[in-house]
């Protein structure tokens, strides 16, 4: 009779797990999210989660979490439970940069965490102030070469997005250009705006009504693709910058080790809500962001491919943090 007691317990087991699977979720799952209120990450997850929660038929709770240039937040997800109740809603930078920029970061991106669904990804136009004479790339790199660390473009932080495209057409192009540092979007634009910048790596979201409103030229754009609120403008690719392709995600974690099962269900909603009208109004038509909803296979590979991207960047370029 003894022996039959631990294949009786694990088969309990396995119909306890397999209950709590069919039956999740019977609570309300927690969204953290590692910045302040109102930022882009926190709009796309305030969208997500209330489509979720309508399809659910639970409370998708938005947990903000700033501090230490996203790491408190992405970090407490790392260390939850994984039941798949607590989620890491995240743009690319705790993930795929602070990995590599930081001598220390208390988690493991690729390890800890279990990427669910890509929602977004955005990119950036490469812009000069109207009043400018530059007129296209080949006047801003012939410029770049022709007055060597003169030529300046200011981002939003060391190892921002904007900072990073800034590097990466430096190393393509074979030019020294000054990164001038901000500690947000605006003062940044209002250099650039009044004369004190040369030019920016401009997140198409704000690029575009800027452009239209005849306060911005844009040239190109970052990604692999021409983004659908400028579509006049080639990527970068295009016009002979070869391998040029600097985008940033928004996407969902859970910790790792969640079930299979939870994965994949959260996947599937995250996909119906950024399917939705109210998800394409919100993200593509006023966030500039363009849809992907991947599979957590195809995130994982997204991951692993900016890993070492942004590694092999940081590093030639000699990034340092703040």
């Amino acid at each position: 009779m003894k022996r039959f007691v631990p294949v009786l317990t694990s088969l309990l087991a396995l119909i306890g797990a397999a209950h709590a699977q069919s039956d999740y979720p019977n609570k309300p799952i927690r969204m953290v999210v590692p910045y302040v209120a109102g930022g882009a990450a926190d709009i796309t997850a305030r969208v997500i989660g209330q489509k979720m929660s309508e399809s659910l038929g639970q409370s998708v709770i938005i947990d903000n979490k700033p501090g230490a240039n996203g790491m408190l937040g992405t970090d407490f997800v790392a260390k939850a439970a994984p039941d798949g109740y607590t989620l890491l809603l995240t743009a690319s930078g705790p993930i795929v940069v602070n990995p590599v920029l930081y001598a220390k970061v208390p988690y493991d991106a690729v390890n800890d965490l279990a990427p669910v669904s890509q929602i977004t990804s955005y990119q950036y136009a490469v812009a000069v102030p109207a009043a400018s004479p530059i007129q296209n790339m080949r006047d801003l790199v012939a410029l770049a070469k022709a007055k060597p660390k003169e030529v300046s473009y200011g981002s939003t932080g060391i190892g921002g997005g904007g900072h990073l495209a800034g590097e990466l057409l430096s190393q393509i192009t074979g030019t020294q250009m000054i990164h001038v540092p901000y500690k947000g979007a605006a003062p940044a634009l209002a250099d650039l705006l009044g004369g004190q910048l040369t030019f920016t790596f401009e997140p198409v979201v704000t690029a575009g009504p800027m452009v239209k409103a005849g306060k911005l030229r844009a040239f190109a754009v970052s990604g692999p693709r021409r983004a659908a609120s400028l579509p006049q403008l080639p990527t970068l690719n295009e016009l002979g910058f070869t391998g040029f392709n600097i985008t940033q995600f928004q996407g969902v974690f859970a910790p790792a080790k969640t079930d299979p099962a939870i994965i994949a269900r959260l996947h599937q909603e995250i996909v119906k809500a950024s399917k939705s009208i109210d998800a394409n109004r919100r993200l593509v038509d006023e966030g500039g962001n363009e849809i992907i909803a991947s599979s957590p296979a195809e995130f994982a590979r997204l991951v692993k491919s900016d890993l070492a991207l942004y590694g092999k960047l940081i590093k030639d370029a000699g990034i340092k943090p703040e």
